[in-house]
């Protein structure tokens, strides 16, 4: 074998004189074009998205767009599936760095609130995304996928929540996940229409709700 194969990527492409596969560049490539889309997407909605317009409010040409992504569905899901995996992780930290019960209500309500300030128009995508898939089969798969995710999310906050202050969840975490994403979504209308104080409410209501999901061991 020459020396010049520097190795295989999984799916049997090769990287050559230490280059990287063509599988990992067509995911690079993938990658970018998601990410400079997911803001037409946040700020246009599903309905209103469209291959065209997505390229006209990016960097790239509308056909690298289609040469990437199948059509306007497989982007939205590609999308949507990328950020939301980002989400559910970022609330590990708190997770893992808190050692009391405040620690924990704290940077739950802290990230919270950030991700609602800086990145509203893509949990408003989410929410479109997630109504949408209940009139199409398409979408149905990707936002069953993506509630789990939020779900276990919330399940192992509250957990850890219940752990440190010696107790244990009062409810399933499919409840728990209902009662949060209610709020949170309550919240992100009200960031969306402009009223205001509403990033205060949704901290204050995270730091009262939080003890009331939880009964002694």
């Amino acid at each position: 074998m020459s020396s010049a194969i520097a190795g295989a990527a999984a799916d049997g492409s090769v990287a050559v004189g230490g280059r990287k596969a063509p599988a990992d560049k067509y995911d690079e490539r993938r990658r970018a074009l998601g990410d400079s889309a997911l803001r037409t997407l946040g700020e246009l909605g599903y309905a209103r998205a469209s291959l065209r317009e997505i390229a006209n409010n990016s960097e790239f040409s509308h056909g690298v767009v289609h040469y990437y992504f199948e059509d306007k569905h497989d982007l939205i899901v590609y999308c949507v599936r990328e950020y939301k995996s980002v989400c559910v992780r970022r609330y590990d930290g708190v997770i893992a760095d808190s050692t009391t019960p405040e620690e924990l209500v704290g940077g739950f309500a802290d990230k919270l609130i950030e991700t609602l300030r800086d990145e509203a128009a893509m949990h408003r995508l989410w929410y479109d995304v997630r109504t949408q898939s209940m009139f199409d089969d398409r979408l149905r798969a990707v936002a069953v996928e993506i509630d789990g995710w939020l779900e276990e999310m919330v399940g192992r906050v509250v957990g850890r929540y219940a752990e440190l202050a010696g107790t244990v969840p009062a409810l399933p975490a499919s409840v728990l996940y209902g009662i949060v994403d209610g709020l949170f979504q309550q919240a992100l209308l009200g960031v969306t229409q402009g009223r205001e104080g509403v990033l205060e409410e949704l901290h204050a209501l995270v730091h009262a709700l939080l003890p009331t999901m939880v009964t002694p061991a």
